[in-house]
């Protein structure tokens, strides 16, 4: 993806889970993506908490994003490979979400990425994730 701006990522989640979860990308750059989401009761789990797997579609959207403003000349798009999350806390439907995703390995056929989920309010880390993408070149 050559256009580097919030808004074409934006229109890229439109009828997509990223744009059902109400994700908007606030910033991107090579190597960096911020964004945010509120959250709603079909969020939750059924102790009332925030659901692990918002928490994973939301840092999985942000790092995958991107890798699609990150992708070395050639590649044309990427696959995530393995996934991981650990979660440090919760929080309940009435906050926001900020996510933070930075690129820690840019190779030629891989890239790493680090993502960090906050709440809004207090800025408080709800949970670490780190996921490895393999990327596509045109044709594979």
């Amino acid at each position: 993806m050559s256009d580097h701006q919030p808004e074409s990522f934006n229109e890229l989640s439109a009828g997509r889970l990223p744009g059902l979860f109400g994700l908007d990308v606030l910033r991107v750059k090579r190597g960096e993506l911020d964004a945010r989401m509120d959250l709603k009761p079909e969020f939750m789990a059924p102790n009332g908490y925030l659901h692990a797997g918002t928490v994973v579609a939301m840092a999985d959207t942000c790092c995958g994003y991107g890798c699609l403003a990150s992708l070395p000349e050639g590649m044309t798009g990427f696959t995530t490979s393995e996934l991981k999350s650990n979660f440090i806390r919760s929080t309940g439907p009435e906050d926001a979400l900020r996510c933070e995703a930075r690129l820690q390995h840019a190779g030629r056929t891989t890239q790493v990425w680090d993502a960090a989920v906050t709440r809004e309010s207090d800025g408080k880390v709800l949970a670490l994730f780190r996921c490895s993408q393999y990327l596509l070149a045109q044709g594979r």
